[in-house]
C-alpha cells in the first residue's frame, strides 16, 4: 500500500513538472550573428517576475518582455544576483535603447532603468551578450 501510495505521489510531481515546463514559451530572438533562446514573459505576473531569484543566464539564453502597447518600459535588478545586458525594443523589433552590464540591486531603493523612447519589448541577456553580439540602436532584431 504504501509502495502504490509512493508512485502516485511520484507520477503526480512528474505530471505536475512536466505540464509547468511545457507552459514556458521559447522563442528564438536573433540578431545578425546571434541567437538567443529566450523564455517569453507575456503576463503581468511573468513580466514582474522576470529573471528574478535566478542563479545565473547562459550566453546563449534570454528573456522577451513583451507588452500590450508601446511605453516608456521601466526595469530594477531587484532580487538579481547577476548582471544583465537590457534591450528595448520598438513595434518593428528595432533596438531604441540598450543598458550594458547592469548590475543587481544591493540595497533598497533599486535604481530603475528605463529607456530613451517608448518601446513594445524588452530583451535582456547576460551581461556582455548585448555587445558581444553587436547589438545597438537602430539594429533589427527578429524572432517567430
Amino acid at each position: 500500500m504504501r509502495v502504490v501510495a509512493i508512485l502516485l505521489l511520484l507520477t503526480g510531481i512528474f505530471i505536475c513538472r512536466s505540464e509547468i515546463a511545457a507552459a514556458v514559451e521559447i522563442r528564438e530572438v536573433c540578431t545578425d550573428t546571434k541567437c538567443f533562446q529566450s523564455e517569453v514573459m507575456s503576463t503581468p505576473e511573468g513580466r514582474e517576475k522576470g529573471l528574478m531569484y535566478r542563479a545565473s543566464l547562459a550566453e546563449d539564453q534570454g528573456m522577451l518582455f513583451i507588452f500590450d502597447e508601446p511605453a516608456e518600459y521601466s526595469f530594477w535588478m531587484k532580487n538579481m544576483s547577476f548582471p544583465i545586458d537590457m534591450v528595448w525594443l520598438d513595434q518593428d523589433k528595432r533596438v531604441v535603447h540598450v543598458e550594458l552590464g547592469v548590475p543587481p540591486c544591493e540595497k533598497d531603493p533599486c535604481p530603475v532603468y528605463s529607456p530613451q523612447s517608448k518601446a513594445l519589448y524588452v530583451l535582456e541577456v547576460a551581461a556582455g551578450q548585448a555587445d558581444e553580439s553587436g547589438i545597438q540602436t537602430g539594429d533589427q532584431l527578429r524572432w517567430n
